[in-house]
């Protein structure tokens, strides 16, 4: 989130830059400014009373020691006083605060200087694009129905064990899968990040740290009976680790991976562009995360897209990245790139990967701060994340791509993974 001196010293800053997100901000930020005013004024009173209580309790101690009880019984009714005008005012001081915080936290992320204005994903620009588009036969068939070809993922068995949105994968469907999860670690791990291997529920302190709750409780999955939420992405898990945390400057950047589960509820989704494995409710994901200095975050940034970019040239995937408009970020980026696999038999770009840096909003949020060398003051990290990748349109666009009257072909760099070159 913000912080109260971003908002206070730079309101009109703030409310222009949050127009490049669509967001008008000026209500929020003039109640903002009030309630910190008056939160201000009554630190400055409760503070003056305990300096004052502070110099009777002294003076007290000295006149005891001067024997001089009368008077020290005086003083010590004057403290008793004090302190119920500090309750007083700490009493109103409480509500305050809350409120200026359910304010604050309103407020979506500063996007950065260079993203685009916008409103729409055909506002974003195009970065980049690499590979080649595949050639295939005018009959070429789309995924969900190579996958009953082949019957090497199930949608209807989900529907019966589950519900729709959750497949299960056969064969050399689930030999795929397993194998681009192992080749993402791998070569996430060359790269030098560290294998994280994280719980799949968190709590609510961990979805407020990253700014998924409260802006997209409606999307997590939530078991209320223990108040746990199942996990959007292990960004979630893996970025709190890193909650109430101080880091040494010569640490940064801390760089983490991790495959997970992932769990969506998509309210709301319909339509032939989340058929098949297009949209799920339960997909699997690689993630990369990293905790930066802030001098040195846009440099993690594209050092992150190099690396995604890496993995969709090595799967011979066609792509292209785009950096994200303000109408289509989301609440808690500064500045995203997406990434897109183009899907041969659809027709269609599929976003297989987003790369983003959030600045200090998520430390904010969660309390990460480093220290500089011989410096005694903290400052809040940069923390920053990417999709290195997500399996569902990945496999998808792998599928429709390489088809041929033999079978699938798989692509070359996974088959030491899955111990076959092609579905058949």
């Amino acid at each position: 989130m913000l912080t109260v001196n971003q908002i206070r010293e730079n309101s009109s800053f703030v409310i222009s830059r949050l127009k490049i997100k669509n967001f008008n901000a000026e209500e929020i930020i003039d109640k903002i400014i009030h309630l910190d005013s008056e939160r201000r004024e009554i630190q400055k009173k409760t503070d003056g009373l305990q300096n004052e209580m502070n110099s009777v309790s002294k003076t007290i101690g000295t006149l005891m020691q001067q024997d001089r009880k009368g008077e020290a019984e005086e003083q010590k009714q004057k403290t008793y006083s004090l302190k119920e005008d500090i309750k007083n005012l700490l009493d109103k001081l409480s509500p305050i605060e809350i409120d200026l915080k359910n304010e604050i936290i309103k407020l979506p992320n500063l996007p950065h200087e260079s993203v685009p204005a916008g409103k729409t994903p055909d506002d974003n620009l195009i970065v980049r694009q690499g590979g080649y588009m595949p050639i295939i036969s005018e009959n070429a068939l789309p995924h969900w129905d190579l996958i009953k070809k082949y019957n090497i993922i199930d949608f209807d068995l989900g529907v019966k064990l589950t519900g729709a949105g959750f497949p299960v994968y056969f064969g050399k469907g689930a030999r795929l899968q397993r194998a681009l999860i192992n080749f993402f670690l791998d070569e996430g791990i060359k790269a030098g990040y560290r294998e994280v291997m994280p719980p799949i529920m968190v709590n609510e302190d961990s979805g407020f740290g990253t700014g998924n709750l409260p802006d997209k409780e409606g999307q997590m999955y939530h078991a209320q009976l223990d108040n746990f939420y199942l996990i959007p992405t292990a960004e979630v898990p893996v970025t709190n680790i890193y909650r109430d945390v101080i880091l040494n400057d010569e640490t940064l950047p801390v760089k983490n991976i991790a495959y997970t589960p992932c769990f969506r509820r998509e309210a709301g989704s319909w339509g032939a562009h989340v058929r098949g494995l297009n949209r799920l409710h339960q997909f699997d994901k690689v993630e990369i995360v990293q905790i930066a200095h802030p001098d040195r975050s846009y440099k993690s940034l594209e050092e992150m897209v190099n690396h995604v970019e890496s993995l969709v040239s090595k799967l011979n995937l066609p792509y292209r990245i785009l950096k994200l408009c303000g109408g289509d970020m989301s609440f808690t980026s500064a500045l995203t790139y997406d990434f897109e696999v183009w899907s041969a038999a659809q027709k269609r770009w599929l976003e297989v990967s987003s790369v983003s840096n959030f600045e200090t909003f998520q430390a904010n949020r969660l309390k990460c701060r480093f220290r500089e060398k011989g410096d005694k003051q903290t400052k809040l990290a940069h923390t920053l994340n990417g999709s290195a990748l997500a399996l569902p349109r990945i496999v998808a666009a792998i599928l429709e791509n390489n088809q041929s009257a033999d079978g699938i072909k798989v692509p070359s760099i996974l088959t030491s993974y899955t111990g076959f070159d092609i579905i058949n």
